[in-house]
């Protein structure tokens, strides 16, 4: 889908390990040299970090509002072709009706991901044109075979939504699994990029020009690449999941408790529990990853000042510049997780020059705002497998329906401040120790009208997509009579 791919795409510049052969800080503050002896840095002088600033939010306005969108074009189409391949299973009419009605709003919901993922196309060489030129025969291949994904999901996903009662039912089924793969592909080959950003390997650099480039070496012989791409699959289920779920749990509350929003709500409900708990165990893989290839990046997500050893961890606060203040501090905590070793040593900020520090609170905010919304999030899947699975029944409590209710924005929350700590985490770097965002930026004016150009556009397609899914929720449904309610307890 143009929506899951180019989301992703709009992250690799939205804020921007080593290479084979690039830099490692040192403890020193200096930079290792490549394994040639020379040192790359400076190659490139910046263009112009006056528009840096407008460059960025404009940038992160435009992938706030389209990565809910990649999540959809990851999961949704499964969730979808799941209650066609059930219902032809069993003749269940409720879940035949999900998959028609479902099918309607993911073609609403991609149709307005093609529109924001184009804006995201060309915000990526308007904004950052040196990033571009510098590196496209490096990651172009990526953003290739993307486009071939797109437009592969285009055409079936058509077929797919308008060919219901034209095509036999086995093989309109088959027609959904092209738009399930595309979906899947689209964001694999972006993912693959924005690896390679975080660990750039695949070319090398000779007098300030790229040669001998290898894109598949680039984009799947980077070693950020898997496990991005697999934090990003189940985050596309949590979100998508959640968010389905949230308008059935908030129609059982109103006492709307028939067998369609029952079932409706165990299928969204179980596609995020089952992705949430398992985000908890690969957002351990991705942080002993970050631990080994961007330390400073791990230690801006800590605040940790300086290299200790059995690192404590520090839940909230306030990093004044040397130290967390105002935190619960858990000793030793942060190098169990990190190295799983309780006495390994943690590189601290101190490590690097301080123009090699990102932004600190702010990516400390991210990821401590992203990893509290998982864990309530995987403790919600958890509760409602175990009444499900222990009772076969949904859960009666009001509580947790209220609790599904407030999952859906929250997942959506917990997404976007995934990603700042990825990108900011980042910084200063775009290509990570090859190139500096503020030789990355444009130098061109205008940004801030593109910014409020943008506002007005957005918001049109926020009243669209709003008044094409309360349309679709008031179509009447053409259900036999229904199974008698589940009731939810009071409490």
């Amino acid at each position: 889908m143009r929506g899951a791919a180019n989301g992703v795409r709009g992250a690799v510049t939205a804020c921007a390990a080593p290479r084979a052969a690039g830099h490692l800080p040192t403890d020193s503050g200096k930079v290792r040299p490549d394994s040639d002896g020379e040192d790359r840095r400076g190659w490139w002088v910046p263009v112009d970090p006056d528009y840096l600033w407008q460059a960025r939010q404009l940038q992160a306005l435009s992938f706030a509002v389209h990565i809910p969108l990649v999540c959809f074009g990851i999961a949704f189409p499964s969730m979808v072709l799941f209650c066609e391949w059930r219902s032809l299973r069993t003749g269940d009419p409720v879940l035949a009706t999900l998959a028609r009605r479902w099918s309607k709003v993911m073609l609403a919901l991609f149709a307005v991901g093609v529109v924001t993922g184009t804006i995201l196309s060309f915000e990526l060489g308007l904004l950052w044109p040196e990033f571009m030129a510098r590196f496209g025969a490096v990651f172009g291949l990526g953003f290739t075979l993307e486009g071939f994904s797109f437009f592969t999901e285009a055409i079936f996903i058509g077929i797919y939504v308008y060919g219901w009662d034209r095509l036999p039912p086995r093989l309109h089924l088959l027609c959904g699994v092209p738009v399930v793969v595309a979906g899947v592909t689209g964001s694999l080959f972006v993912i693959a990029v924005n690896g390679w950003m975080n660990h750039p390997t695949g070319f090398t650099m000779r007098d300030g020009v790229v040669v001998d480039a290898d894109p598949w070496a680039a984009l799947f012989g980077n070693t950020y690449f898997w496990h991005e791409f697999v934090h990003m699959y189940f985050a596309g289920y949590i979100v998508a999941g959640f968010a389905v779920a949230t308008p059935y749990a908030w129609a059982v509350l109103r006492g709307r408790r028939g067998r369609y929003e029952r079932t409706a709500l165990t299928v969204a409900m179980s596609t995020a529990a089952v992705a949430a708990p398992l985000q908890v165990i690969v957002g351990d893989w991705a942080a002993r990853e970050v631990a080994k290839h961007q330390p400073v990046k791990l230690a801006a997500l800590e605040g940790l000042g300086r290299t200790t050893r059995g690192a404590p961890e520090h839940l909230g606060g306030w990093f004044n510049g040397h130290e967390v203040v105002y935190g619960i501090e858990i000793p030793r905590l942060l190098s169990l997780l990190a190295l799983h070793n309780p006495n390994g040593t943690v590189i601290g900020l101190s490590a690097v020059g301080a123009d090699d520090i990102p932004p600190v609170n702010v990516v400390r905010f991210a990821f401590q705002t992203m990893v509290g919304i998982g864990t309530l999030l995987a403790l919600l899947g958890l509760l409602f497998l175990y009444v499900r699975l222990r009772h076969r029944r949904l859960p009666r409590s009001r509580w947790f329906y209220r609790a599904a209710v407030a999952a859906g924005p929250l997942s959506v929350v917990a997404l976007i401040a995934g990603w700042v700590t990825t990108e900011v985490g980042r910084q200063p770097w775009v290509v990570y120790e090859v190139m500096r965002t503020t030789e990355a930026v444009t130098g061109a004016s205008g940004i801030p009208v593109g910014y409020g150009t943008l506002v007005v556009v957005y918001l049109g397609l926020a009243a669209a997509v709003g008044w094409l899914l309360r349309r679709f929720s008031r179509i009447p449904l053409d259900l036999p009579t229904e199974l008698p309610a589940e009731v939810p307890d009071d409490g």
